[in-house]
């Protein structure tokens, strides 16, 4: 399809788009969300590519500079040769990275961010709970670059789960101090590594499934952040230990313009740091060629298929 280029207005930055990464964000609004009669949506919420001009109000960022960033699910997505965003949610591409490997962090990097630092402020102890966090969902793209987040940033004790042996490995080179198996009851599983209930949990998919199980495992008082859709919700399980559940979504900062707003930037800006310092790395596993209607389609259905390890890039047109 092809429309007029857009100009940018305010704040907002024009990105020429040299690499997107896919999300689960990306098939749940092509499943669920489609557009009216006659109308088009643009997918995408990850990308890393130059600006080619800037609103009259930004003052970050200049036409030439390499950004990198998610964007918001209330605009047009990446998918795109050209693409307008808020320069107060991006971030400046690490220089150590290509824009097919800095395509892989924004979002899942707001996501672990926001959830661990924001929502369950890990930095606050629990009292009598073991300093350690279970990360359901290690090996996919936000549990992925939140291993890394919680080992390089806090002294959290971090456990993953992870199902396969590729995937156990995924998260152990990542950091993750302990490993375990979540097709099995994890409570158990925790218990058996002898360092005590954990104060906090971060589920990134499966949570209606896993949650009497985490509710067994969490220390009382203890701090449970979600990011997934799950159909139910029993909560009740929660209540005898006085657990917090804390929802995570990077979207609400942009589409509700809060007046923090420009944290995302500022996040974005820490991690392009941690980067280029080589505390964090990226997290692509796999490049599905240029960004187009084929190869997008074979990277949704490998995301559907719940078999993907770390995230799928494309690059160039």
């Amino acid at each position: 399809v092809e429309r007029p280029r857009p100009e940018p207005q305010g704040r907002d930055l024009l990105v020429e788009i040299k690499a997107v990464s896919v999300n689960p964000v990306d098939t749940k609004v092509r499943r669920n969300m489609p557009p009216a009669p006659g109308a088009m949506k643009v997918l995408g919420w990850d990308a890393a590519g130059t600006v080619v001009a800037a609103g009259p109000q930004a003052t970050l960022f200049k036409p030439g500079d390499a950004v990198f960033y998610a964007g918001a699910i209330d605009r047009d997505g990446t998918n795109a040769e050209f693409h307008l965003v808020d320069e107060r949610i991006v971030g400046p591409k690490p220089a150590s990275l290509d824009f097919a490997q800095a395509a892989a962090l924004p979002l899942t990097s707001i996501t672990a961010w926001e959830a661990m630092f924001d929502r369950l402020d890990v930095r606050r102890p629990v009292p009598g709970a073991a300093n350690a966090i279970l990360i359901v969902g290690g090996a996919g793209g936000v549990g992925s670059i939140a291993i890394q987040l919680a080992r390089q940033l806090t002294d959290l004790t971090v456990i993953a789960t992870a199902s396969r042996e590729e995937t156990q490995a995924w998260c152990r080179d990542l950091g993750a101090h302990h490993v375990v198996d979540h097709r099995k009851p994890l409570a158990a599983q925790v218990e058996a590594l002898g360092i005590g209930a954990p104060a906090f949990v971060f589920s990134t998919n499966d949570t209606g499934t896993h949650l009497p199980e985490i509710a067994a495992l969490i220390a009382p008082q203890g701090r449970v952040a979600l990011i997934d859709d799950p159909a139910g919700l029993d909560v009740m399980v929660l209540k005898r230990k006085s657990v917090s559940l804390h929802w995570e979504f990077m979207f609400t900062r942009p589409v509700f313009g809060t007046a923090d707003i420009e944290a995302q930037h500022a996040l974005l800006s820490d991690v392009s740091r941690l980067v280029d310092a080589g505390t964090v790395r990226t997290t692509l596993a796999e490049t599905f060629g240029t960004i187009n209607a084929a190869n997008l389609t074979r990277a949704h259905a490998l995301l559907e298929s719940g078999r993907a390890k770390g995230k799928i890039v494309l690059a160039g047109f």
